[in-house]
């Protein structure tokens, strides 16, 4: 089992911290990561645009000319795509760009993704987080302490002083452990923690 130290939010060390290998030490699938990068940002596609078909713009529903002697080519509607106001010959419709992934799969691809911070050394513990005020330099200040610039921090419990503090900061996230995903783990540097929320991941992922 790999052990992490644990610090205060003033960069201080105060212990150390086993982690569980069944979530923090598995072999990494760098597959089933990259599905489920792929499947995150394609289930956030809403899929919406839309263009009318010559079946679906108005109009065009006489024959503009007769068939023939009229020295023009053929023509069956004013409606059709090659008019000026004709419909889309292959209109874009509304779709579901949804990828689905068993739960099996999303399991063992977040489990890599936390295995591969550790691995990294790009996971911080923190003893607790909180704060008596919303202030953002609070939030900068901490992370100042362990030099980071990007950083996702997953909170056991919604802490609106730690969230609002946070929130003004372009290259930082919260998130809870129930909301934690694989995009994010990998779209930001570094992990950071509180003890409790390790301790609630390693309950419900072990």
């Amino acid at each position: 089992m790999a052990n992490v130290a644990v610090y205060n939010i003033e960069g201080k060390e105060v212990g150390k911290l086993e982690l569980n290998d069944a979530v923090f030490g598995v072999k990494i699938n760098n597959h089933l990561v990259h599905m489920a990068v792929v499947a995150q940002l394609a289930n956030k596609r809403q899929g919406t645009q839309s263009a009318k078909t010559r079946s679906e713009v108005r109009g065009g529903g006489r024959k503009p000319w007769r068939q023939k002697g009229t020295g023009h080519a053929r023509q069956g509607s004013i409606r059709s795509p090659q008019w000026k106001g004709g419909g889309v010959v292959f209109a874009p419709k509304p779709r579901d760009y949804s990828i689905k992934l068993n739960k099996k799969e999303k399991v063992l691809a977040l489990k890599s993704a936390l295995t591969s911070r550790v691995n990294e050394k790009k996971i911080v513990v923190l003893d607790e987080l909180s704060f008596n005020e919303i202030k953002t330099k609070n939030v900068k200040a901490m992370l100042d302490s362990f030099k980071l610039d990007r950083a996702l921090i997953v909170l056991d419990k919604k802490d609106e002083n730690v969230v609002l503090s946070a929130r003004n900061l372009p290259k930082v996230r919260t998130i809870l452990t129930n909301s934690i995903n694989v995009y994010d783990i990998l779209k930001y540097d570094t992990l950071v923690l509180t003890k409790d929320a390790v301790a609630q991941l390693e309950e419900v992922y072990a």
